[in-house]
């Protein structure tokens, strides 16, 4: 047996699957079938779950009386749920910016024009900007889009093929970036909002996207910062994840589908959980529905 390299005595040692158990029962963990929660920490690496578990800490090593395994197990399957409901509505957000800042950029600054330091606001790091663009090109030299671009182009990507590259979060900054009339044209075109609430609920949306992409916990974790207050709307906005999907409502583009994209969806998954999960955990207030649901396209219910 390899012991832990001796330069760093104060990292712990690795546990088995019945060493890792022991301990969750020696914090009150209440285990009622053995051989499930084996199952699980065969395939859940136990530093993943201890996220989850932490919700029920009262003490450093003790968790509230009757927390039992299966109700972590489905806090964590409602989480990975809820994440991946998430993304298909973030999905939907990023593509129709995506369309957005390259229509208008091209035709206001030309296919190439993204590569003029000019055509953003004075706080863009240029330099910066176009090593990311190399280095986003270099990491997907397989994609046939590069390919065709390089071989045919001479490696010239006009801004809607190169856009195809960008994350979440690149889209982002190239969006906060921009002069603030262009800013304006985008934002009411795409949303008919004021540029200041679309610059900051797509940063809150890249947050949230970046913590559904990397698998992290949502329940009962806030956000670093609350989103820009909604106009007209009678609840005052905070840094949880309640907060961050009334911001995904606003800016999701084809609200007629909404209900069944996304709010029905939403309604039977914590049906479903309801036994296992506290809503308050995730900043739900008691009328949740009537502030996310669309009521202009019908009840958001499924049989």
């Amino acid at each position: 047996m390899i012991k832990n390299d001796q330069r760093y005595p104060r990292v712990k040692s690795p546990a088995t699957i019945e060493d890792q158990i022991e301990k969750l029962k020696s914090r009150g963990c209440v285990i009622e079938d053995y051989d499930h929660a084996v199952c699980a920490l065969s395939n859940i690496n136990y530093y993943r779950l201890a996220h989850y578990f932490a919700v029920f800490l009262e003490t450093k090593n003790r968790y509230r009386e009757g927390t039992s395994f299966e109700t972590v197990m489905h806090i964590y399957d409602f989480d990975r749920l809820m994440r991946s409901l998430l993304l298909t509505g973030l999905e939907e957000v990023e593509i129709t910016m995506r369309a957005n800042i390259s229509n208008y950029h091209a035709l206001k600054y030309g296919a190439l024009g993204y590569l003029n330091e000019a055509s953003f606001d004075n706080r863009h790091n240029h330099k910066t900007f176009l090593k990311k663009i190399d280095r986003m090109i270099e990491n997907n030299t397989g994609e046939q889009l590069v390919t065709h671009h390089m071989k045919k182009y001479g490696g010239a990507f006009p801004l809607w093929v190169i856009m195809e590259l960008f994350s979440f979060g690149n889209l982002n900054i190239f969006y906060s970036d921009l002069k603030v009339e262009d800013k304006r044209a985008i934002a009411e075109n795409a949303f008919g909002l004021s540029y200041r609430y679309v610059e900051n609920w797509l940063q809150c949306l890249s947050e949230l996207r970046n913590r559904c992409a990397h698998y992290n916990r949502l329940y009962a974790d806030p956000f670093p910062s609350a989103p820009r207050q909604i106009p007209d709307l009678e609840y005052n906005m905070s840094n949880t994840l309640f907060d961050y999907m009334l911001v995904l409502r606003q800016l999701y583009p084809r609200s007629e589908i909404w209900n069944t994209a996304f709010a029905g969806k939403l309604i039977l998954l914590i049906s479903e959980y309801s036994p296992y999960i506290e809503l308050y955990r995730i900043g739900f207030p008691a009328n949740w529905q009537e502030l996310l649901v669309d009521k202009t396209d019908g009840p958001a219910e499924f049989s």
